[in-house]
Order: C-alpha cells, then structure tokens, then sequence
C-alpha cells in the first residue's frame, strides 16, 4: 500500500516490514515526513513488526485541504482510522513524535480500542503541556507557536531566500544538514508550508476536542536536550495515563529522535510492543 484515501483527500504512505508483522503506525510532526522514520523503520523490521509511515495531511501533496480548520485534531486522528481501514486493522501499536505525538495522544485518549500501545516520542501529553506553560519555562519555548499562526507572515519569515529562516530554526535544533535540506526541500512545494503552518493556526480550536486521560499502555520517551520541550510537561505526563506508563530519559539527544536515536529508539518500541503480546 502507497497511499490511501480519506474523502476526497490522498494520503502518501510507507507500508514495509513483515506483511505478518505486528503493525507499527508511525506518525511524523513539522516540518518532517514519513522520511522522519527512515532510520527508525528497519529496527522494527528486524524484530519482525510491520510499519506503515503516512505522510500526514499537509504533507501528502493530494492531502492539503484549505484553511485552518481543515485540520484540527480531530480530523487528523480520524485520518489515522482510515489508514486502519485501508490496511485492514482493527488496531495497531501508535508511535508519534512532535505533531504526530499529539495525534497519538488524542488517538489513545479518544479511540483507545484501536491503539494497541502508544509510544509518544518528545511530546508530552497536552493537558500537561497546559499545565507547563503556566509554571515553568515551557512558554518562553512555545513562543515561536503563537508566531506560527499569524497569517502569511510564517510564510514571509521562513522561506524568504530560499528557506533561510526554516534552515536557521532546524539548524538551531540539533537537525543534521542533510536532513535541514530535506525539509526545507518539501517544505518549498507549492502549498506545503501553509497547510503545515495550519496545524498550528487550527491549535485556536482545540477547545472542541481536549485530550482526557489515556487508558492504553503508554511509553513516553524524551530527549534531555530538547530546545522545543522542557523538563515540566513531560514529568507531568504521569498523571494523565490511566495504564502502564514508563518515561525513558535520553540525555544526550535533542528533539529529533527518530532521526538521531533510531536504534535506541527502536529497542524501546519494540519492548514496549512486546509487552502487549
């Protein structure tokens, strides 16, 4: 399977591993791709479990429905239940980083039947998040979110000569080059900023669809050195699973995890894949 369909919206979507395989949906945030995963992927299939990387709405070029509300969170969990049913699943095992993360946390709090385990990578649970912004300095770190949903302006700011700002921001992250590179690249299509900048415009929405509390075995794994995301909300995370919970601290990573701690990454999910068997 290379893509699926949802509506009228086509999604991109790796499908590799084991046909047999315990099945691994794996969900990317800004400004990645399914090519977040490139190094990840190959850990699960050597431990015999089969994943499937879509490239989420904004991202897949047939995938870019306008304005903002196009993509609350709610659609884009309900665009992972269509990959299900594209795939022929019941449920699977969910591993989200970034914006992917949160999309597996509303999928384990909302639809919790369908997701196996969840392992959410560098972001915490969003009433944690909350909680962090006000008594800490998660909201110095979130400043360049409330940046990100003006309009048109993003747009100027990060692909003004040629992706200059976007290289800038990644660089500053801990991204390699080649990666930074990668990014910015899709990030230039026509259209692809704006509906990956939407995520963040539809944030205003939320409202209509909190995050409660998560009722599926959960690993948590965060990268000490994250620029993005502190220390606060990923310890107040605890008190939003209401099942098996673990926190795995990586001190020496940044934000990116799939992409710099594939293999210890990879280990994690698979144990933590394992403990559902």
């Amino acid at each position: 399977m290379d893509s699926f369909r949802r509506g009228d919206l086509v999604f991109d979507v790796r499908d590799a591993g084991p046909a047999d395989g315990e099945p691994v949906v794996l969900l990317h945030g800004f400004p990645q791709d399914s090519g977040a995963f490139d190094r990840l992927s190959p850990v699960l299939h050597s431990a015999g479990l089969r994943t499937l990387a879509p490239d989420q709405r904004g991202y897949s070029p047939g995938a870019r429905p306008a304005g903002r509300a196009a993509y609350r969170l709610r659609e884009a969990a309900d665009d992972v239940l269509a990959l299900l049913q594209a795939a022929g699943l019941e449920s699977a095992h969910v591993v989200g980083h970034d914006w992917g993360g949160i999309v597996g946390w509303a999928l384990a709090a909302w639809h919790p039947w369908r997701v196996r385990t969840l392992t959410a990578l560098s972001v915490p649970h969003p009433a944690a998040m909350a909680q962090a912004l006000g008594h800490s300095d998660q909201a110095l770190r979130s400043a360049y979110v409330g940046f990100f949903q003006l309009p048109a302006a993003p747009e100027a700011v990060l692909l003004a000569g040629g992706g200059t700002g976007l290289r800038r921001m990644l660089r500053r992250s801990g991204l390699p080059e080649a990666l930074v590179d990668r990014y910015v690249e899709r990030m230039r299509e026509p259209g692809a900023l704006t509906a990956a900048l939407n995520w963040y415009r539809a944030l205003p929405l939320a409202g209509r669809d909190p995050v409660g509390r998560v009722r599926v075995p959960t690993l948590h794994v965060w990268g000490a050195q994250d620029t993005f995301l502190g220390r606060a909300a990923t310890e107040a995370t605890r008190q939003f699973v209401a099942a098996p919970y673990a926190l795995e601290v990586l001190e020496d990573v940044d934000h990116w995890l799939p992409e710099l701690a594939a293999e210890r990454v990879g280990e994690l999910v698979t144990a933590h894949v394992r403990t559902s068997d």
